[in-house]
């Protein structure tokens, strides 16, 4: 996935409000900016870090400036949680996803069970049941070499893993739970139990129920975001 252009470069004053942060840019401006996400961003909203800002030129928007890059640890993490969603497909059209291979179609945005929506649904080609995959953005990362979901109680991702469940029990289709890992400096994942102990119960449930659990990392640069590899999902240690 191609990062938008150009990024200019500056230093987190701070993130307020969800959606705010203030950068001062390399070039002495200190401005506004959007951040596309809605989460504590425990570990990666960290004032006076080195970020990147889309200065999209759009009048129409409020804000002249969108958050897209943080440097952790010489780590680069993009911080837009929606970047996965364009990222798998992308991926899988490579065949990058070898668990997801043999599909014909995919449809984004789906209804399903009761008042969801799912990610990604594949069908067709060889596979004999859809596939249902629900998409998660990492980027938290507290020990060195492992990723961690959610940085914040999310009762929303445990209706997911029920869903994906209630799927799994009827056995009519191919439930699949995929977390993508922002970040490249990281060998397997885990839920964060202290963070939100009912998401990590939950999903230790949905994996004993059927749902397939799969996690990849990213390959990430200034310019673009690239599935890489599947990172090892240790559940035993929550």
């Amino acid at each position: 996935m191609r990062l938008p252009s150009p990024l200019v470069a500056g230093r987190l004053v701070k993130r307020y409000k969800r959606f705010l942060a203030d950068v001062l840019l390399d070039d002495g401006r200190e401005v506004t900016a959007h951040c596309a996400n809605p989460g504590s961003m425990l570990g990666v909203a960290v004032e006076g870090a080195k970020v990147w800002l889309w200065e999209h030129g759009d009048r129409k928007r409020k804000l002249a400036f969108s958050w897209e890059l943080v440097e952790i640890g010489g780590v680069l993490i993009p911080v837009n949680t929606t970047n996965p969603n364009r990222i798998v497909p992308e991926a899988l059209d490579k065949g990058v996803i070898p668990e997801l291979s043999g599909y014909g179609e995919i449809a984004r945005e789906v209804k399903y069970g009761e008042g969801s929506r799912i990610d990604l649904l594949l069908s067709g080609g060889r596979r004999k049941k859809p596939c249902y995959v629900e998409i998660k953005n990492v980027h938290l990362s507290r020990t060195p070499g492992l990723a961690e979901f959610p940085d914040s109680v999310t009762k929303r991702g445990a209706k997911h893993l029920e869903e994906l469940s209630r799927l799994a029990d009827a056995k009519q289709a191919r439930p699949v739970m995929l977390f993508v890992v922002q970040r490249a400096d990281c060998r397997r994942f885990a839920p964060a139990a202290d963070l939100d102990p009912a998401y990590a119960k939950a999903l230790k449930s949905a994996a004993s129920a059927g749902v397939e659990l799969l996690c990849y990392d990213c390959e990430v640069t200034t310019s673009e975001v690239v599935l890489r590899k599947a990172l090892e999902i240790d559940l035993e240690t929550t």
